[in-house]
């Protein structure tokens, strides 16, 4: 019951996010969710093709409803840009890999607006962390938390960050360290 509860939460959002993004009436919207479609981002970048092949839709009509998806996405793209500066976080942070307009923006709401200041975070500072105190459970909120980051994702950027920054050197890549032990091993 509960797992059929979430089901039905998660279409209504999508339905009213549809919606609101791509301004269609609730029976679209509702179809558009049925048939998978979980994001506006994945309509606008669907193949055209994909839209066109639901029941009731031509290809003119998946045209129009990607064209408004793309506005919709440039739109908030903008939004989030002009917030971005006005919390003043620098350019600079823009070229870490990984990063994207909204990160940016918790980052700026969090005070973090520069290299130096990401470089010196920790991943807590970022996703949160919960701890016990007088038995109680007490959840505190990361820069991140109201986006879907996990905490390897987090020190990645942070690792970004401090080379970037010039802290540490580039980490050398996973595979190229465990080629020559499988080299010794078969030697």
């Amino acid at each position: 019951a509960e797992e059929s509860e979430r089901r039905q939460k998660e279409f209504a959002l999508r339905t009213q996010r549809f919606i609101d993004a791509l301004d269609v009436d609730e029976t679209l919207a509702q179809l558009l969710a049925s048939e998978g479609f979980a994001s506006v981002e994945e309509i606008a970048y669907v193949d055209q093709r994909e839209i066109a092949s639901i029941e009731g839709l031509d290809e003119q009509t998946a045209e129009e409803l990607q064209n408004r998806a793309r506005a919709n996405l440039e739109k908030a793209a903008a939004e989030l840009e002009a917030r971005r500066r006005e919390l003043g976080v620098l350019d600079e942070l823009k070229e870490i890999e990984g990063l994207t307009p909204a990160m940016l923006v918790a980052l700026g709401e969090a005070g973090v607006k520069s290299v130096e200041d990401l470089a010196d975070c920790a991943s807590d500072d970022l996703i949160g962390w919960t701890e016990r105190k007088a038995g109680e459970t007490v959840k505190h909120k990361g820069a991140f938390s109201d986006l879907e980051v996990s905490t390897d994702e987090a020190n990645a950027l942070i690792i970004a960050a401090r080379v970037k920054a010039g802290w540490i050197e580039a980490p050398a890549p996973a595979a190229a360290e465990e080629a020559p032990a499988d080299e010794s091993a078969e030697a």
